[in-house]
């Protein structure tokens, strides 16, 4: 890539700078996700004004303030090393230094280090200035369309474990909201299995590389995500995003699948009607409501079975 780095620092000082930037503060400065051109003006001169720029990984930030045009003193604050390293950057704040974190990519402390730092600023009563940026979690969910949410929830990374896993989405699930999932590529395949166990009836919106060159992006039922992800082998590469639509609290089911309403036939045979749909509810993550209603029509059959 080459462009004028002078030009881009003056751009950016041209429209930024009539905003107070004070001293012995901590500036959170969101990065690109993945196409550089998403880095905001205001961030570049934040950056430049910068005495130490801290970091996630001091190799991947200093690439992007070499791009910048900038070489500044990089600090390292990563999962390992966080809260030891907070305070040594709140001693310099502390002496009036401007120090900016920034993650790899995307906003600092959303499923990435920042929030120990964050928390100690606070502690030793320093200005925290959040700016607005890239966030693979607001990107997914606005071109996810999902109308029948009344909120979201961020999960990030799940456990790697199947059943960890797998606990963890039914626990999170909430009929009026959306669902947020970051996940790796060697284990999309699995995700997608663990979803379809889970709540086999939702809809998904699947994000990979989100606004890097082989961007992709794709609504379709839980169902057909295993389908999708063997569409092609580059499918299965890069970093995914994905959003498990609100299924509603009171929708009809369309239509279990045969091994759902052969368990909740079997139950009801068995427990009470609201236990049966409880328990499969917290199993399968469909809706509560519906569950009870199908159970009742599961038992009702039953007995008209046997009177006959």
């Amino acid at each position: 890539m080459t462009f004028d780095a002078n030009t881009l620092l003056h751009a950016a000082q041209q429209v930024a700078a009539g905003q107070q930037y004070p001293k012995g503060a901590l500036y959170l400065v969101a990065t690109p996700i993945g196409n550089l051109a998403d880095m905001s003006l205001r961030a570049v001169h934040v950056l430049a004004l910068a005495d130490v720029v801290a970091c996630e990984d001091t190799r991947v930030s200093g690439q992007l303030l070499r791009h910048l045009g900038m070489d500044k003193k990089l600090a390292a604050v990563h999962q390992h090393n966080e809260a030891q390293a907070a305070q040594g950057l709140v001693a310099l704040m502390l002496e009036g230094q401007r120090v900016a974190y920034v993650s790899d990519a995307g906003t600092p402390a959303v499923s990435d280090p920042g929030a120990h730092l964050v928390q100690a600023a606070h502690a030793a009563g320093l200005p925290v200035i959040p700016l607005p940026g890239a966030s693979a979690v607001t990107t997914a969910l606005s071109a996810a369309g999902d109308t029948r949410a009344q909120g979201f929830r961020f999960l990030g990374f799940l456990p790697s474990k199947g059943a960890a896993r797998q606990s963890a989405l039914r626990e999170a699930l909430v009929p009026t909201c959306s669902l947020v999932l970051f996940e790796a590529p060697h284990r999309i395949e699995d995700l997608a299995a663990d979803l379809l166990t889970v709540c086999p009836l939702a809809t998904v919106t699947v994000c990979r590389e989100l606004s890097k060159q082989f961007e992709e992006i794709a609504t379709l039922p839980v169902s057909g995500l295993a389908a999708w992800l063997a569409g092609g082998a580059h499918r299965q590469r890069g970093e995914f995003v994905l959003v498990v639509h609100a299924q509603g609290e009171t929708e009809a089911l369309p239509g279990l699948p045969p091994a759902v309403e052969a368990v909740l036939s079997e139950l009801v045979q068995h427990i009470p009607v609201k236990k049966a749909a409880g328990l499969l509810a917290d199993l399968t993550g469909l809706p509560r409501k519906a569950l009870y209603d199908e159970a009742q029509r599961c038992r009702d059959q039953g007995s008209a079975e046997d009177l006959g």
